[in-house]
């Protein structure tokens, strides 16, 4: 304890010195903060949103289904049986049926996706009970993004054409029946949604489906025959690598702050021991040991960290929670550049254990850093130092 208090002591008494270093080294704190919670909160959004309005608790894939290959969607359909059809008799999983399709806004041709959903379901945030209704159109929604392609508008009507099992075109006239603003453009861009009845009709695929969503915490049991299943991991696996790789592209930045705070730290404790070579002395004179000498130093150095979060906390503390009411604006057009479910703001999200381990990180660097220029003392004579010489 009285090293501890000689060591605050001797802090304090440095004076404007050690603010500096305190301030530098909290810039470093806040900032790894920050940038984490946000990649953190940019995971969470993108994630609760894929799963909501896409994913629920996983998907079950036909075998030959791809989704980056339009060709296979030809072939990649079959009928739900066994397990799978109960599942969706349960109402634990909804059917979705895809197949190409074309249609011709103002005379253009735009090559689209056509997906059937089942009106009824609830396992997704899809605006699915826009597909009641009956008449000579068929009721469809589409995003804005896919509004905004096509310059449809609601209540438009416009011809799709699409060819069914056999071969065989034909055509047909869509009724925009509402358009929707989501972050998903998965389900958005090149996107028509139909009634999955009607669309199985038109495709001659009666009761056939391309891939069945689950309720939300599925948790499947035995395989079933013709069907994958696809879970969450698999599902949102480009999302958590996009994560990484910005986390990753940031340290470089966390590596320059803690650099240049390490930096001041070192000259510090080398001056340090420079003008205090007399005082090493006496220490050691009055029958401190030399571990002991080194310790009061490094416990000195160490104590910048501490000091550090505490002058972080109280700007940091304002910033940070700004962020998290507000959020952080997307600059317009980025978040449709990373192709992701990236709304147009991000809120950023903090743990006690982010917070934590940033700052048991940044006390082990500085601890270290502040151990290495002590080593010279072990070295050192009592009387030498008495002299103010140091070897």
């Amino acid at each position: 304890m009285t090293l501890l208090k000689l060591a605050v002591r001797n802090l304090l008494g440095a004076g404007m010195k050690t603010w500096l270093n305190a301030v530098v080294l909290s810039l470093a704190f806040v900032t790894i903060i920050w940038a984490q919670g946000l990649y953190k909160g940019m995971d969470n959004q993108a994630s609760r949103a894929m799963i909501g309005a896409e994913y629920g608790g996983g998907q079950y894939w036909v075998e030959s289904y791809d989704p980056f290959d339009p060709l296979s969607l030809q072939e990649a359909h079959r009928k739900p049986t066994g397990r799978l059809e109960d599942l969706v008799r349960a109402g634990r999983a909804t059917p979705i049926l895809i197949i190409q399709g074309t249609i011709y806004p103002e005379g253009r041709i735009m090559p689209i996706v056509l997906k059937g959903i089942d009106p009824e379901q609830k396992l997704l945030s899809l605006p699915s009970y826009f597909l009641k209704g009956t008449g000579p159109e068929i009721p469809a929604f589409i995003g804005t993004r896919m509004a905004q392609a096509s310059g449809l508008k609601l209540g438009d009507t416009v011809t799709v054409r699409w060819r069914d099992i056999h071969g065989t075109f034909d055509a047909k006239d869509l009724r925009i029946a509402q358009i929707i603003k989501t972050s998903v453009q998965s389900i958005d861009s090149g996107q028509v949604w139909v009634p999955l009845a009607t669309l199985q009709a038109m495709a001659a695929l009666d009761n056939e489906a391309t891939i069945v969503v689950t309720e939300k915490n599925f948790r499947p049991t035995a395989g079933i025959s013709g069907w994958t299943f696809k879970d969450l991991n698999f599902l949102l696996q480009d999302i958590k690598e996009l994560v990484r790789s910005k986390t990753i592209g940031a340290s470089i930045l966390y590596s320059l702050l803690l650099f240049l705070a390490m930096l001041a730290i070192f000259n510090t404790q080398v001056l340090s021991i420079f003008r205090r070579r007399k005082e090493i002395g006496t220490l050691m004179a009055l029958g401190m040991t030399r571990g002991r000498v080194i310790e009061l130093f490094t416990v000195e150095g160490a104590l910048h960290a501490i000091l550090a979060a505490f002058v972080g906390a109280i700007y940091g503390i304002p910033f940070l929670a700004y962020f998290v009411v507000k959020g952080w604006s997307v600059p317009e057009g980025m978040a449709d550049g990373f192709g992701f479910a990236l709304s147009e703001k991000l809120f950023p999200t903090y743990s006690a254990g982010l917070v934590t381990g940033t700052t048991l990180l940044v006390l082990v660097i500085t601890t270290i850093v502040s151990f290495l220029p002590t080593r010279r003392i072990a070295k050192l004579k009592p009387t030498d130092a008495l002299k103010g010489k140091i070897a």
